[in-house]
């Protein structure tokens, strides 16, 4: 509705809340929206078994979509592909032995000194502490098993995959038309 003050300027209620808004306050709002949704995402850190159980349902929701509607089968492959790398990233150590060569050879093109051999651990390269502690011995050595992949980080990102696959399944847009031996074959 505009005001008697508005009619004679010809500007609308829309207009004049837009000249209203600076780029700060847009900036503003949007990084105490950004702290609203972190705290709630914060809280809902030690409840794994009912966050998992909120992520089991939207999968079901999905498949359920995706088998009754008869289509989104790219939506489909294109989401447990990527359910598939973040499950094999969160089964993967964050640092592996068996890449311990790998990481000395990274020490001499750093600019360590020192040629890349066992040796290399001893002489104190740029990251071969990660597997060779100064003064540690290597047979009683307790090393924890740190993921890849964090369990939270993976269940935020199945989570955020799922709800935005079921968002893609209510656009015809995405409904492509597949031969499936094709979706088989290119996995092998």
């Amino acid at each position: 509705m505009m005001r008697a003050e508005d009619q004679g300027s010809g500007r609308s209620d829309v207009t004049s809340l837009l000249s209203q808004m600076s780029p700060q306050l847009v900036i503003q709002r949007a990084t105490n929206l950004h702290r609203r949704i972190q705290h709630h995402i914060d809280t809902l850190a030690p409840y794994t078994m009912e966050r998992w159980g909120f992520t089991g349902v939207l999968l079901v929701l999905f498949m359920l979509r995706i088998v009754l509607a008869h289509g989104w089968y790219i939506v489909c492959y294109a989401l447990f592909i990527y359910l598939l790398n973040l499950f094999l990233a969160f089964l993967t150590p964050k640092f592996d032995p068996a890449f311990e060569s790998d990481l000395a050879a990274q020490d001499v093109e750093d600019g360590a000194p020192g040629l890349p051999t066992s040796a290399t651990a001893a002489s104190g390269g740029l990251m071969s502490d990660v597997f060779h502690p100064p003064n540690a011995k290597d047979d009683d050595e307790f090393r924890p098993f740190i993921r890849r992949l964090p369990e939270f980080k993976f269940w935020i990102s199945a989570t955020q995959a799922i709800l935005l696959s079921l968002l893609a399944t209510l656009f015809s847009v995405f409904d492509i038309p597949v031969f499936w031996p094709i979706l088989v074959l290119s996995n092998t």
